[in-house]
């Protein structure tokens, strides 16, 4: 995308469970780029966690400790707004609007409520079902131009261009923008170090199956040793990758981290053994982790400046957001006192 000063970049990370490398190459390192060319506001969005029940003290500790991911991985709180959803009540506001205009049979179609939710649908929350509206909601209460996501979120993507569509249509005015997609690149789709065809998860009850970003060194050479691999050397070409699920995920870690081609980080370790390519993999997670997870750990020694980092936040979220939700009550009919 070219560099324009009228873009403006929204995106949002829940506070379940503890950042994983996934997380950073999937969404963080991302982040940090874009925020040099483009105005964005990244959101810590706890209303969404709580579509499935979460104790609350660790969902305090886990938001704090998400922020304090967010900044080390490098993300400048003075050039992007940082703050957690809850702390912007113009977020469920707008949600409920687009509840009323959000149709049935859109949300019906939703395939990560059917994945979450599985044969207990009837059992699950109506803020799970619902939740796509909201996330709509986040993106359009600052009339973002676009949004980085994965190709496993795009479909919510098109439900934001849906209900903004319906609203500007049944309104008669050109309101909320249609908003454009930023494909996050494949190369960073990390998957499971126990499981390469399930994607790396911060939820996952397995531990070894990701990388957290507070692992210390011992712990993050110790999963990257025992990571699931396959009884080959590492291929000589692309074509030798496919069907190869453990190989191309390891090598994807190592590609990504190093800002490399996979293309180019498969020529440089053909036919090693696991073994070998195994500490290669280790020596470039410890340069880029280990001054990302110390930075968090003295950032979580001062929760209370965490706090006011996001409350600063906030202030700023509800300056841009506050024009935007007392125009959209006037679209509607409702009183502004």
């Amino acid at each position: 995308m070219a560099t324009e000063q009228n873009t403006l970049v929204f995106s949002g990370i829940q506070p379940t469970g503890s950042l994983t490398l996934g997380n950073y190459l999937g969404a963080l390192k991302q982040w940090v780029a874009l925020q040099d060319n483009h105005r964005c506001i990244y959101c810590i969005v706890d209303q969404h966690a709580i579509t499935t029940h979460q104790d609350p003290k660790v969902l305090r500790h886990a938001t704090q400790e998400v922020a304090a991911g967010i900044i080390a991985s490098g993300v400048s709180t003075a050039k992007t707004i940082l703050f957690p959803q809850s702390a912007n009540p113009n977020h469920t506001e707008l949600g409920w609007y687009f509840n009323c205009i959000a149709r049935m049979g859109w949300l019906n179609r939703m395939t990560q409520f059917k994945e979450k939710s599985g044969k207990n649908a009837e059992e699950s929350s109506v803020g799970l079902f619902a939740y796509p509206n909201l996330q709509t909601a986040d993106i359009l209460l600052y009339k973002a131009t676009h949004v980085p996501v994965g190709a496993d979120q795009k479909q919510h993507l098109e439900l934001c261009r849906d209900i903004a569509t319906k609203f500007n249509h049944t309104y008669k005015r050109r309101f909320f923008p249609l908003i454009k997609p930023l494909i996050t690149d494949q190369s960073a789709r990390i998957m499971s170090l126990k499981d390469a065809k399930k994607k790396m998860s911060k939820s996952d009850s397995a531990d070894n199956s990701r990388i957290n970003l507070l692992d210390d060194v011992d712990t993050i050479a110790r999963k990257i040793r025992k990571a699931t691999s396959d009884a080959h050397l590492l291929p000589g070409t692309m074509e030798c990758l496919e069907g190869r699920p453990e190989a191309k995920n390891l090598l994807t870690i190592f590609a990504t981290l190093q800002d490399k081609s996979l293309a180019d980080s498969l020529h440089s370790v053909s036919n090693l053994k696991w073994s070998a390519f195994k500490e290669m993999v280790i020596e470039v997670l410890l340069t880029t982790l280990v001054p990302i997870g110390d930075e968090m750990r003295r950032l979580l020694r001062d929760r209370a400046e965490i706090d006011r980092i996001l409350h600063e936040g906030a202030v700023r979220s509800r300056h841009i957001s506050q024009p935007v939700i007392e125009e959209t009550r006037k679209i509607l009919g409702l009183l502004s006192l």
